[in-house]
């Protein structure tokens, strides 16, 4: 999802629950306070609504529904959603506490009168009001606290992923916050019935998360057949799956548990489906965990796999533009499942550049299976660039090449700030006619 259609999708869902609100707010404005008063309340009202309805929505894409795969081009793209709108939640309760703490101000600028009249509630109701409102005031707090943690990348993610794990217990408090609170009179109105429907769907999801049922139906158990170790720091592990696993597209990713204890964290399957239930990753050492896991890891180990996931495929989409493949380090696994993929399938053998980039060709092990992988694939155009070389692939190679195509489709998968710089030089010259696919999966 690019940043402008993610903006697009975040202002629709923002601007719906508006309307919403806006209708439900015709239909029963009869109120007569004062001009001051009616703003502070149903500011505060609408704020409250938006973080609660956006922090549903966070909690029901965090479910990973299989459904919007393809309407979102990915679950990667969905997870991108799911922290922006978890941000923008979090944003919404801030101003949604500072328009609570801030009645003193309107109260010593307007005064009293024209306050509009609340609603009078004694007993049983009074006190979960009361209650509702100091859980709200510490939720606040809390998810703020949480979306400083999650922004900071130093904070080590084998903590930060139990405090994230604490947040389905946060939002269902929240929900006791906003139902109890909420306007009685919302509960007959269209925004009424929007906040109930958004509120289920966000619990269910919570009690999903608690009880460790996300994407347990796309669960397969299974071992580890071999581990092999190479330069520049890379483990490959072939695990054997049960008969329950389905297969997957060259491109796609999974979940994987070695240790449950430690949870699932997502790598690209970098072999094509066999039909045998043997799939094969390659991880680099990039973090604390994935440097561990040399040491930790052990044939005929258990494993759970989840998946697959993703829509990172080589379809061309326009028949006339020059596709282009491009790879980094790692970032190579996808394509090298593509090329075993067309080894064998000939019949969908499509024209394509691949280029490679590494630090260091003589001592990367890439380069050899690269090389025969593309064998035979005459449509296939290996062209690797060696940094050390002074062989960097810029956006004006590319457009040099591929001037006469008028169009270009380019499949990425590197650096995230080398993706930014290239495809902002490919758009600024090829106006419009640019496909960029890039996988932008981050957990946080």
């Amino acid at each position: 999802m690019k940043h402008q259609k993610l903006s697009i999708t975040l202002a629709s869902i923002t601007i719906g629950i508006l309307i919403v609100w806006g209708w439900s707010y015709q239909m029963t404005a009869t109120a007569t306070g004062s001009l001051p008063w009616k703003i502070y309340d149903n500011s505060l009202y609408v704020s409250g609504l938006l973080s609660i309805a956006l922090m549903s929505v966070t909690m029901m894409l965090a479910t990973r529904p299989r459904w919007l795969e393809a309407p979102f081009n990915g679950l990667d793209q969905i997870y991108r959603l799911h922290k922006w709108t978890g941000i923008l939640a979090v944003v919404f309760a801030v101003f949604h506490w500072l328009i609570e703490m801030g009645d003193d101000v309107v109260k010593s600028l307007f005064g009293r009168a024209g306050r509009l009249a609340e609603q009078d509630f004694s007993g049983f109701v009074d006190m979960m009001r009361d209650a509702a409102e100091g859980i709200g005031e510490w939720g606040v707090y809390l998810v703020f606290a949480m979306l400083m943690l999650t922004l900071w990348k130093r904070f080590p993610y084998n903590l930060w992923r139990y405090v994230h794990r604490a947040m389905p217990v946060l939002y269902l408090s929240l929900v006791f916050h906003a139902v109890w609170l909420a306007p009685m009179v919302w509960w007959q109105q269209p925004v009424g019935w929007l906040m109930a429907a958004l509120l289920a769907g966000g619990s269910i999801a919570s009690i999903l998360s608690l009880r460790r049922l996300v994407g347990h139906s796309r669960q397969v158990k299974g071992s580890i057949a071999s581990i092999s170790t190479s330069a520049m720091d890379i483990i490959e592990v072939e695990c054997q799956l049960e008969t329950k696993w389905k297969g997957h597209r060259a491109g796609q990713f999974a979940f994987v548990t070695f240790d449950r204890s430690e949870g699932a964290h997502p790598f690209t399957i970098a072999s094509s489906d066999q039909g045998n239930g043997q799939i094969t990753f390659q991880i680099k050492a990039l973090g604390d965990y994935t440097t561990r896991l040399n040491h930790r890891l052990k044939t005929g180990q258990a494993v759970t796999i989840e998946g697959p996931y993703g829509q990172f495929n080589f379809k061309q989409r326009k028949p006339n533009a020059a596709q282009i493949w491009i790879a980094g380090g790692i970032g190579v696994t996808p394509f090298l499942a593509w090329l075993e993929a067309l080894q064998n399938q000939p019949e969908d053998s499509l024209v394509a550049e691949m280029h490679y980039c590494t630090h260091d060709s003589a001592t990367d092990p890439f380069i050899k299976r690269l090389e025969e992988a593309c064998t035979g694939l005459t449509g296939i155009q290996l062209q690797i660039h060696d940094s050390n070389q002074g062989n960097k692939l810029t956006a004006d190679q590319l457009l040099t090449q591929d001037s006469k195509k008028g169009a270009m489709e380019v499949w990425f998968c590197g650096s995230s700030a080398w993706a930014k710089v290239l495809e902002k030089e490919l758009r600024e010259s090829l106006q419009g006619s640019l496909l960029f696919r890039q996988e932008a999966f981050e957990l946080r």
